[in-house]
């Protein structure tokens, strides 16, 4: 099964990460994971005084300080990842890369918020909801 695990690396991204850990009876060894991060834009009104190599380099050193401990603790747990990033606004990022990459299953950690949390804070969680095609497992 392909696996996509969209991380940000929060305590809910950890708690989610423990949560598969514990229970591999609910998904079972042997699946093929992609862990990816969104990395947040930087303003256009600051990026047009950095030339694209610099630009670049920044995303691809924020991606790899989520993916870090990301990474460490699915070597642990002998689970064999692949890593991804890009670059936008989460929600968008992750239903355009899932929507390449057709992943069986997302699994993502979730703040649960209310839904009047979600309508005045947003949701990541409730974003990729709307976007992808591909189950959804939430873990709060």
């Amino acid at each position: 099964m392909k696996i996509l695990l969209p991380v940000d690396g929060s305590d809910y991204t950890k708690r989610m990460l423990a949560y598969i850990a514990a229970h591999d009876e609910l998904l079972g060894p042997g699946h093929e994971y992609t862990v990816f991060t969104a990395v947040a834009p930087v303003p256009g009104h600051a990026a047009r005084y950095l030339d694209r190599g610099t630009l670049d380099q920044f995303y691809s050193d924020q991606a790899q300080e989520v993916m870090r401990t990301v990474t460490r603790f699915a070597d642990q747990q002998g689970w064999k990842v692949r890593v991804a990033h890009a670059v936008g606004h989460a929600p968008e990022a992750i239903a355009a890369f899932a929507e390449v990459e057709k992943p069986d299953l997302i699994v993502m950690g979730t703040h649960g918020h209310t839904a009047l949390g979600n309508v005045l804070l947003g949701s990541v969680a409730s974003g990729v909801l709307a976007r992808c095609k591909a189950p959804v497992l939430l873990v709060r």
